[in-house]
């Protein structure tokens, strides 16, 4: 009898310790496109956000937070799996679109699902409704998956409530992504970024048509930051905020010269905000981190599996975060361009290893052409033999085999140092530190290095054909540096019999 009470008792005891076992965290992970550290908590000049501003100081900044990759496909496909995308065939811009991942990899939502979590894409609150997931293999937006046959990696679009829970949403801001609503948002704003206020990289030609570009840029990341207080106010309103862990970050760089494409700081070094439960308001880290560090602490809050071929460790929301010595970043083919380029970054040096050099800067890119006023500024200066100094830079003919730049004393990454024979011996430890992370991690993208076939019929480049033989006029403006609708532009393509 005494043997039944003292199990019934302990019975008792671990049922209410069930019951009072804390829920599983809710997640939002907003992911803004092809946006750099410009906001006002960054330093970024000429521009207001508010609401993140508000988030950073509610939560922990990261200032050292870089992605795997420039463009947003591979970029995207390393964070939804949680592995660098060389590792996973992922690395080719919008390749294996129909080619399942190979076991053992599988986008982290499968994890959470088996941990018990609702899987949501995007928002109602959003541009286009925020469901961009743009992975470089086999997906589709909701349904079940296997890998084999079904290949849903969400539940639910656009909505998360109460009865959801735990969730995990994540949401993509598009705006900040060049698109034919970039002067139309700078045109509806009250407040548009002052052209006389911004602050141009040391790279870019100054003229009004890139101080235009820039400053309808900044106005595009205003309007995000306006989205990104729609969602906490709509967290705050369904009571859900906490238990609730918000991640700000950007899929890649901005998109602009020397960033997007590129892995000079600006085209891998991103935004990293969270907020949530247990984090002390205004907390600062200045450690290195990837965003494939989020992939895991996202299945780590969640208490699901953490499959041994992830390439990052929790750095939040737990006692022992794992900040990075190193990140390593890759660059492979982005669209019409073949290109082959890998970068180390310290916390003081960055190092590129530029396996193609004679691949210029301003590879002549299809949709670079539309979408840079910048280029066509700066191609018109070089023409005229009036380009010189620091934009002369972007404009070189072809580029160095290996760079390495100090970034405490060179943050623009202006001064390469890798034939100054006083950084000889840092140059011999970072050229170690990428033959280490080759040695312990697979690379498909210098495996495949050679015999890579690029693809030709872009539609960026059938478009700008057609414009330039039907529309020779609007070219004209393009190449004089005005900020174009071209996404309209489709409208010259050829009509299909």
């Amino acid at each position: 009898m005494k043997r039944i009470t003292a199990l019934v008792a302990t019975l008792i005891m671990a049922g209410a310790a069930h019951a009072t076992e804390a829920p599983k965290p809710n997640m939002i992970w907003i992911m803004a496109e092809d946006m750099g550290t410009d906001l006002e908590c960054y330093g970024m000049a000429g521009v207001k956000t508010p609401n993140l501003n508000r988030m950073a100081e509610e939560g922990m900044l990261f200032t050292r937070a870089y992605c795997a990759n420039p463009i947003c496909s591979p970029s995207r496909s390393s964070m939804m799996v949680g592995a660098h995308q060389t590792s996973f065939n992922a690395h080719h811009h919008r390749s294996n679109r129909d080619t399942p991942l190979a076991a053992p990899y599988k986008p982290i939502t499968s994890y959470l699902r088996d941990a018990g979590y609702t899987c949501i894409l995007g928002s109602d609150l959003v541009m286009k409704n925020g469901r961009k997931i743009d992975c470089n293999f086999k997906y589709e937006e909701t349904g079940p998956y296997d890998g084999v046959e079904h290949f849903g990696i969400f539940d639910k679009l656009d909505r998360f409530g109460p009865e959801d829970q735990p969730f995990f949403n994540q949401i993509q801001c598009v705006v900040t992504h060049r698109g034919d609503w970039w002067n139309p948002v700078r045109k509806a704003s009250k407040h548009p970024v002052s052209v006389d206020a911004v602050e141009l990289p040391p790279w870019i030609a100054d003229t009004p048509e890139t101080r235009y570009d820039w400053a309808a840029y900044l106005d595009t990341v205003e309007y995000m930051d306006d989205e990104v207080g729609q969602i906490m106010q709509r967290l705050k309103d369904t009571g859900l905020e906490k238990n609730t862990f918000v991640i700000f970050i950007a899929d890649n760089g901005r998109c602009n010269l020397r960033g997007k494409g590129y892995l000079q700081e600006t085209g891998i070094h991103v935004p990293m905000i969270v907020w949530g439960p247990g984090i002390e308001p205004g907390t600062v880290i200045d450690e290195l981190v990837c965003t494939t560090d989020i992939s895991a602490t996202v299945l780590k809050l969640a208490g699901a599996e953490m499959p041994s071929y992830l390439d990052g460790r929790p750095v939040f929301g737990v006692a022992d975060p794992q900040y990075r010595d190193y990140v390593r970043s890759a660059r492979d083919i982005w669209d019409e361009v073949d290109e082959c380029s890998r970068s180390v970054t310290t916390k003081k040096f960055s190092y590129i290893k530029n396996h193609m050099p004679e691949v210029p800067w301003d590879a002549h890119q299809a949709y670079l052409d539309l979408n840079r006023p910048a280029v066509w500024v700066m191609r018109s200066l070089k023409k005229e033999g009036e380009l010189t100094g620091l934009p002369a830079l972007y404009m070189a003919d072809s580029k160095p085999a290996e760079e390495l730049y100090d970034l405490q004393k060179d943050p623009d990454q202006l001064n390469n140092l890798a034939t100054n024979p006083e950084y000889a011996e840092v140059l011999k430890k970072l050229r170690a530190l990428e033959k280490d992370w080759q040695s312990g991690n697979r690379d498909m993208g210098l495996e495949d290095l050679g015999k890579r076939v690029p693809e030709q019929n872009m539609r960026s480049v059938a478009i700008s054909n057609a414009v330039k033989e039907n529309a020779p006029d609007e070219w004209a403006r393009l190449e004089a540096g005005e900020l174009m609708e071209t996404q309209s532009w489709k409208k010259y393509l050829p009509k299909k019999k």
